[in-house]
């Protein structure tokens, strides 16, 4: 959830998904089984963002990913959480001394402590999550997504399935990867607007002046839930925290609120959260799906195969790259328009008739 560009920045629960192609813009390998029964000379490794392994979102769909890989490949891969943004270069420095041969990194907080190891380390590999070089970097390959094109469906199916009128969304950290997000969330509500004739407002988020809401940080729960309250008290009905860790106070909020006689669902991101999140997930709505762990899998298995390289992979609704998750409990409360509405709005961003953009989409 965290990055791009910065000068502007569960496949499996996914209906439809097809193996990803981790080549330029989007296309995949095909996924592969590899040699359980062999032990590996081969190490890949992995440093998470301050939001820690257990963040039921991002950090832990890439983990997942390298658990997975280490599985098929046979190795036990070596992991180290970051607790503050300060502890980056020390867990870098600690996977080069444990002669790693690709380091995956966690997102946009992570960028220059990445390109700094791998430049002190051009015989090492390195990937990393939500994150794109303007120049690119020889050893580092940049997994990242246009989730703007997602969260378009979103907040489409937000303005839908609301019965105030009123929707919100809220951020972490205002970076990239997470105003992405927002962007495209916002465009799903005003096409909802216009097509429908309605009025559905939205809270924390003015694309056009790119402002809004955010809570400072990608670990405090009481934040979240917070922020969340005050939009449920002004009326807001369906919300998308976007905020890793932060987005659990959200989820609490909502549940509490409901409980005490309100209506309110959630959006979340990343992952698919009725599966990955499952305390929240009687309040689920859908999720805004990155295929993190697809991605990764599949670049450390092209890694120890003597196939890397540093071209970006850009995951979109073309190639699975992201997704809206299934309505799960929720899917006899969506009507079969707004499902067939869904469909075609997918369908258009697909074949380019519906321009989705944000100044933090990333390029191929």
């Amino acid at each position: 959830m965290r990055t791009i560009k910065r000068k502007t920045g569960m496949a499996a629960a996914v209906l439809g998904i097809s193996a990803l192609v981790l080549t330029a813009c989007g296309a995949a390998p095909e996924e592969g089984g590899g040699d359980t029964n062999a032990a590996s000379d081969y190490l890949g490794c992995i440093v998470s963002d301050s939001g820690g392994f257990d963040d039921q979102s991002f950090n832990e769909s890439s983990f997942r990913g390298l658990t997975q890989a280490g599985k098929d490949l046979g190795f036990t891969p070596k992991s180290a959480e970051s607790k503050a943004n300060s502890d980056f270069a020390t867990n870098l420095n600690g996977m080069m001394a444990a002669d790693c041969n690709l380091t995956l990194t966690i997102g946009f907080l992570l960028g220059d402590a990445t390109k700094a190891a791998a430049e002190a380390n051009p015989d090492k590999h390195f990937a990393i999550i939500d994150f794109n070089y303007d120049k690119p970097i020889a050893n580092v390959k940049p997994i990242v997504y246009d989730t703007a094109q997602a969260a378009y469906l979103a907040g489409y199916t937000a303005a839908a399935q609301s019965k105030t009128g009123t929707v919100a969304t809220f951020g972490g950290i205002k970076i990239p990867t997470v105003t992405i997000f927002m962007d495209g969330f916002a465009d799903g509500v005003d096409k909802f607007n216009a097509d429908k004739k309605k009025n559905v407002k939205l809270l924390g988020w003015d694309k056009a002046k790119q402002d809004g809401t955010f809570t400072g940080d990608f670990e405090k729960q009481d934040k979240g839930k917070q922020v969340t309250n005050n939009f449920l008290d002004q009326g807001a009905d369906v919300i998308m925290p976007v905020a890793g860790p932060v987005g659990k106070g959200a989820g609490a909020a909502v549940k509490a609120a409901n409980a005490a006689g309100k209506s309110a669902s959630l959006v979340w991101v990343d992952s698919d959260g009725f599966l990955t999140a499952p305390d929240y997930k009687d309040v689920m709505l859908t999720s805004v799906i990155k295929t993190m762990d697809t991605a990764v899998e599949e670049v450390v298995t092209a890694d120890k195969a003597g196939t890397f390289d540093n071209t970006a992979y850009v995951g979109t609704l073309e190639n699975t790259g992201v997704a809206l998750a299934p309505f799960h409990d929720f899917d006899s409360k969506v009507s079969a328009e707004t499902k067939a509405e869904l469909e075609a709005l997918k369908a258009g961003i697909i074949d380019g008739s519906i321009k989705v953009e944000s100044p933090a989409s990333p390029k191929s």
